[in-house]
């Protein structure tokens, strides 16, 4: 029978069997909590000021500056945040269009801002998922995808902000498609097919005549998301992995039907890429372990080169200024905040534009990670196999360190270094070690290691996280008696099954969003990410996969877990239903086992608003102080 447990609301948040938060950790934790960041969107004014995403409030808003270190100046002002925007070209027209859901639910909308007049209105349905929209290089059309149709598929429309709210379908096709670019002459777009992680297409829609020509890159699956006309029009740059274990950069010449590897010295993914106006320069950005190197590709050689003396960390956000000699982009490091930054070509300059705050801490208390590789249970080439992870050590602590296991979710995608205030609290002022592996199925490490954990091998991803344990255990410093794990989305579900199996070995843990049985989330999920993920997981409707996926989920082993948990979830995620977090939190408890629970009523898959986030913060703090530090901190 289940014990009764104590309910209680504040704001959008529901509690269960969450203790009252001392003072003592809310006023510690304040300044952690009050750190911000600044990711670039783009130019303004035809290169006079910088507009950029920001929180101020409660969530994430448009902002511009004019000038390094100058004033912010706030562009939109919304309860819910605004997740990206895209400038018009027409400089004269001093418009955007931006992206915003409500309440986490991931159906985005689409709206139009004056910038003059701080005016905007809806330009989507209101109703469906909408997102890329792309604008044309004359400025007066967008195309954008959209699941109106049947709340399934992802087609393309076109519509006409500056005129009217009257829209045109497209493009009207099964599964994701989605605008990538227009051609320089308008007269075509570029546009992705997602399938899966491991399998997309590129294609060439001609607008007057609907016909769409697929870029068949290859007689193998191959990822081809994302690519960019050239200045003139007569070939593309794209980034694929066929016949490599990376995404290398690629030239396809449109009059030829050739194609060629620029990068092939490169051995890691290109992710990002961006041509100058003048066509005769890419920028682009590999994924290097996790942290990003930035090249430029001279494109009538293709020659390309580093950009030197770049802070180690993550880039994004390629924006060239209209002038061709400077290039916007957003740089963030395990010790500093994302901020928006501004290398100029001629001067071989980089310029900080924005000074993110972090709450008045010292920046030099942050702690850097390590990049370590520890043995895991099957080989490769013949050799033990060896997994990536990050390593957080506190300073001035006591050894031997607790741990904290942090896993990524995905799962096809990489735990990569950035700055996480909250890290820095739980090294600085709990003097706990953090371990954050990239177990086999992550993003980064080459095709082979990305399918390593599907269909039947999933447990296989567990596996490896019983081997970071035993490296734990080999280690003077860490205190292997007192291990936590934590993690969101799928690294929730690598949360309840690494509780499921090494309980013994764990004090406690924290799942976050987190899927706890592969059917009934296969069954809930949205209609359109159902096919997607099937490719990663598996296909329920298939008798002997069923009865696989039913075996190895949490919640058909949640008697195995005898320690306490942190379950945590927003009420409106459409990824993976909160009636995944619910069931597992039922069955635990069903079985006597301790779980304490966080829900949101106005998030979704995470935590994205600075209230529910502060206080979720305080919970996690708590919980860890109690479960794996072994005392509860009062007043």
């Amino acid at each position: 029978m289940t014990a009764q447990i104590e309910k209680k609301e504040i704001g959008n948040l529901i509690l269960e069997g969450i203790p009252e938060i001392p003072k003592t950790v809310s006023e510690k934790l304040t300044q952690y909590q009050n750190t911000r960041d600044a990711k670039v969107v783009g130019w303004l004014d035809g290169g006079k000021s910088v507009l950029f995403s920001t929180r101020f409030g409660d969530s994430a808003q448009l902002h511009r500056v004019d000038h390094p270190g100058g004033a912010r100046v706030q562009l939109t002002f919304f309860n819910e945040p605004v997740f990206n925007a895209w400038i018009c070209p027409d400089v004269s027209r001093n418009s955007l269009v931006f992206l915003r859901d409500r309440g986490g639910n991931e159906n985005y909308q689409l709206f139009y801002l004056k910038l003059d007049s701080g005016e905007y209105e809806l330009l989507s349905d209101g109703e469906a998922r909408n997102d890329h929209a792309v604008w044309n290089n004359k400025g007066d059309c967008v195309a954008y995808c959209s699941t109106r149709r049947n709340n399934t598929d992802h087609d393309i429309y076109l519509c006409w902000p500056h005129e009217s709210k009257v829209d045109q379908s497209l493009l009207e096709r099964e599964g994701y498609w989605y605008p990538i670019q227009w051609s320089p002459d308008d007269k075509f777009i570029l546009l992705g097919n997602f399938k899966s992680v491991t399998e997309s297409y590129l294609s060439i829609l001609e607008i007057a005549t609907g016909k769409v020509t697929t870029l068949n890159l290859s007689d193998h699956h191959a990822s081809c998301k994302w690519g960019i006309w050239s200045g003139t029009g007569k070939g593309i740059f794209f980034t694929s992995d066929e016949n490599n274990q990376f995404s290398h950069l690629f030239y396809w010449n449109l009059e030829t039907g050739t194609k060629q590897n620029l990068t092939s010295q490169i051995h890691w993914d290109v992710e990002e890429m961006s041509l100058s106006p003048n066509g005769r320069l890419l920028a682009f950005a590999a994924n290097e372990n996790g942290t990003c190197r930035l090249y430029l590709l001279n494109t009538e050689t293709f020659v390309y080169h580093p950009v030197p003396d770049l802070p180690m960390g993550r880039i994004n956000g390629l924006k060239w200024h209209p002038d061709g000699d400077q290039l916007a982009l957003t740089i963030n490091t395990p010790v500093s905040p994302s901020d928006v930054f501004v290398w100029q070509l001629s001067s071989k300059k980089l310029t900080r534009w924005t000074f993110s705050e972090v709450g008045g801490l010292n920046p030099d208390r942050f702690i850097m990670p390590d990049l370590i590789h520890y043995s895991t249970f099957d080989k490769v080439n013949g050799q033990i196999r060896q997994i990536p992870a990050y390593y957080y050590k506190p300073q001035n602590a006591t050894k031997p360190y607790p741990v904290l296991i942090y896993i990524h979710g995905g799962p096809e995608s990489q735990y990569r270094p950035d700055f996480l205030p909250v890290f820095q609290y739980y090294l600085i002022e709990l003097g706990i070690a953090i371990v954050a592996p990239n177990v086999r199925g992550s993003l980064g490490y080459g095709k082979d290691f990305l399918t390593l954990d599907n269909g039947f091998k999933r447990e296989d991803s567990v596996k490896d996280i019983g081997s970071l344990i035993d490296w734990i255990g080999t280690r003077p410093e860490l205190d292997h008696n007192r291990i936590a794990v934590m993690g969101g989305s799928y690294g929730g579900y690598m949360v309840l099954a690494s509780m499921t199996h090494f309980n013994h070995r764990l004090c406690c843990g924290i799942d976050i969003v987190g899927i706890s049985n592969f059917v009934t989330f296969l069954k809930n999920t949205k209609s359109y990410r159902r096919d997607l993920r099937r490719v990663e997981y598996g296909d329920e409707r298939d008798p002997k996969m069923r009865k696989h996926l039913e075996q190895i989920s949490p919640t058909a082993n949640a008697h195995k877990i005898t320690k306490p948990m942190l379950i945590v979830q927003g009420l409106n995620d459409p990824r993976v239903p909160a009636s995944e977090a619910e069931q597992m939190l039922e069955a635990i408890r069903r079985n006597g086992g301790e779980a304490w629970y966080l829900l949101a009523k106005d998030e979704g898959h995470g935590f994205r608003k600075k209230n529910n986030r502060d206080y979720f913060a305080k919970a996690v703090i708590i919980f860890l102080q109690r479960n794996l530090l072994g005392y509860s901190q009062s007043e």
